[in-house]
């Protein structure tokens, strides 16, 4: 039940990363170089969360703390 719980705060973090990058995307002036990295930012932030979300279920998986059902 914990990893689950981990993973759902994954998630949310990672899409409040990607919404946060749309808003400066969309409110960026032309020639706004401070949203620019405001934009570049929070999506590393986005794809580092995913990644560290990955390699955890993957080793969740390996220790036997989540198991596959069958369908």
């Amino acid at each position: 039940m914990f990893v689950k719980m981990i993973v759902i705060f994954f998630i949310v973090a990672i899409l409040y990363s990607l919404g946060s990058a749309l808003f400066f995307l969309v409110r960026e002036k032309q020639g706004s170089k401070r949203d620019s990295d405001r934009v570049v930012k929070a999506l590393s932030w986005r794809i580092g969360l995913s990644f560290v979300m990955f390699i955890m279920i993957m080793i969740a998986f390996a220790l036997g703390w989540i198991v596959p059902h069958g369908i």
